[in-house]
């Protein structure tokens, strides 16, 4: 193969790589990159590198290339799958938000924990023109970097407390209640089993329920 030869082999695998890329991420599914879970961080990257190894050696079998990418798109497949079944894997995979502050006071355990700095949460803050951290009621660190913040005068945040039939202990503590008080709660508007629920929140000290549909007839 000549260099007329090996450029144009680069010029036209540019081409087709390109064209494959924005398909494969297409069927990923529409995120901004800011709300990239660590799963899909990793493929794209892999899918770059892999990409960057078909370009540079335009003499290798171009399937080989193409062969890691379709199988990369498969395991982001398979992985969002199992993430929309279970709460528990999409925990593990995308991780649970953290609370930074409650009630105007850093809570430095949970920075220390997550290794999340004075210096990030003070720019973040200012980010959103929030002055003081006694202003604020709650902050969350999302999976994807961003703090959320809510203010004493604003919204108070949406907590889940049922996620998929799964009880979010962890959100409990945050209203100063525990798993008896919400079983009991429940059972006060005739729901006798958590994994029948779908979703249920607190918003504004009361409880908002949204069944499973294949519950919501019986």
């Amino acid at each position: 193969m000549g260099e007329i030869g090996i450029l144009f082999t680069i010029a036209w695998r540019t081409i087709f790589l390109y064209i494959l890329i924005l398909i494969i991420f297409r069927l990923m599914g529409k995120r901004e990159v800011g709300e990239l879970s660590l799963m899909d961080l990793v493929i794209f990257v892999l899918i770059a590198e892999v990409a960057s190894y078909a370009i540079d050696e335009p003499k290798r079998n171009l399937f080989e290339s193409i062969l890691p990418m379709l199988l990369l798109l498969a395991i982001q497949f398979v992985t969002s799958y199992m993430s929309l079944k279970s709460k528990k894997i999409r925990d593990l995979i995308d991780g649970d938000p953290s609370v930074i502050i409650r009630n105007g006071e850093i809570i430095e355990s949970e920075m220390r924990k997550i290794r999340y700095n004075l210096d990030d949460l003070f720019q973040q803050l200012r980010e959103q023109q929030i002055g003081s951290i006694q202003d604020v009621s709650y902050a969350f660190l999302e999976p994807s970097g961003n703090l959320s913040v809510f203010k004493f005068e604003g919204d108070h945040p949406v907590l889940p407390l049922i996620v998929d039939g799964d009880i979010q202990e962890g959100h409990l503590k945050l209203i100063q209640h525990d798993k008896q008080w919400l079983l009991d709660e429940l059972k006060q508007i005739h729901i006798y089993d958590p994994k029948t629920v779908f979703y249920c929140s607190y918003e504004r000290e009361k409880l908002y329920v949204q069944l499973r549909e294949r519950f919501k007839s019986s």
